[in-house]
């Protein structure tokens, strides 16, 4: 699973792709980070809660969960019909599974933008009707197919020719698919045709470093419209950021506190994405290793295993479970099965997020 981070031009897209990428590997010595191509990377996402599990158990490594990011060719007007990098553009944001818009909301006369003018509204507009174009041609091309198929009475094809109906009136409407109410049989329809506006959609609203908190006009407009979609939106200063991931972990720490800042924003960024993605994490601890999992939010005990080895999904027979809360009461994991708080689940258990598991299975 991959967030593809998508943008206008000058809009901080790369700065921030870089600062990100370079600052989660710097702080990551147990995890191998890694750049796969130029523009995509492997970063963990940051949790404060591995390091207090950590605490505990004094294991030889923490492993983090981790995100994979793709920095896509910066998009123009007209993208839908080949201008620019319009076709690169689209082919790669077809393979992610969640969208990072970045948006510029600082003004700075030294860096021209595209459009004439800083106007985060236009940027988004832009990004998001050369979307649906695209969405729309992707459409049509599909139900010439289906209407043929439809035809010779084939109930598989009336029914993704109504969701190509359903969807393609939807963005008539001038209106992305991910606000479409669908049924879970009719979105696996519209994500085997890689359906771009389907896909959940994170802003982050890159702004200078007078606006750190995000309390400005441009900023807010972004943070309503997020609202209204069902978005989410993280403020960040790529300009600030990548100053601060080139700086040696102390040095860090002093600059954060002269700007107030708690963390990186990055690490929020990072946090967010994750969201987005519909993820969530369990732990697994010992004094070999403590470690985050990624599992889809709603996720089910053996699922979660099969994370971890197919097999223990295969022969999963129960698991068991506490929370971080309960190992900062009794501070072992003896002492919690003592006093009666290691629960025992069995395989319609729906993980929670920070749930800290053993897996017992037989195959």
């Amino acid at each position: 699973m991959e967030a593809g981070i998508v943008g206008l031009p000058n809009v901080g897209k790369s700065t921030l792709f870089n600062a990100l990428t370079s600052s989660q590997a710097a702080q990551s010595a147990n995890y191998p980070f890694c750049t796969i191509e130029p523009n995509e990377g492997i970063v963990p996402v940051p949790d404060t809660r591995l390091e207090t599990i950590a605490g505990y158990f004094k294991p030889q490594k923490v492993i983090h969960a981790t995100l994979k990011l793709v920095d896509i060719a910066g998009i123009v007007k007209g993208a839908s019909e080949g201008e620019g990098l319009g076709n690169k553009f689209l082919s790669h944001i077809r393979e992610v599974d969640a969208i990072m818009q970045v948006v510029r909301c600082f003004d700075d006369p030294d860096v021209t933008h595209v459009t004439g003018g800083v106007d985060p509204m236009s940027d988004i507009e832009i990004v998001e009707t050369e979307l649906m174009l695209a969405d729309l041609q992707t459409l049509e091309n599909a139900r010439g197919k289906a209407e043929r198929t439809a035809r010779s009475g084939d109930k598989e094809a009336k029914e993704r020719l109504a969701v190509i109906e359903k969807c393609a009136a939807h963005l008539d409407q001038t209106k992305p698919l991910r606000s479409l109410e669908l049924t879970p049989p009719e979105w696996k329809i519209v994500q085997s045709y890689g359906l771009m506006t389907a896909k959940p959609v994170l802003y982050v609203a890159n702004v200078d470093e007078n606006d750190l908190l995000g309390d400005g006009p441009l900023v807010q407009q972004v943070r309503n419209y997020a609202q209204e979609t069902g978005a989410g939106l993280v403020v960040v200063c790529a300009k600030l950021e990548a100053e601060i991931a080139e700086l040696e972990p102390a040095d860090r720490r002093e600059m954060l506190e002269s700007v107030g800042l708690e963390e990186p924003a990055l690490s929020v960024l990072a946090r967010e994405a994750y969201r987005t993605l519909g993820y969530q994490s369990y732990f697994t601890a010992g004094p070999k290793e403590v470690r985050a999992w990624t599992i889809p939010i709603g996720a089910t005990a053996p699922q979660a295993a099969g994370v971890i080895h197919s097999d223990f999904e295969r022969g999963f027979i129960r698991c068991e479970v506490y929370t971080l809360p309960d190992l900062e009461t009794y501070k072992t994991e003896a002492a919690i099965r003592q006093a009666g708080k290691l629960r025992v689940e069995g395989k319609a258990y729906i993980m929670k997020d920070g749930d800290i598991c053993h897996f017992l299975f037989n195959v």
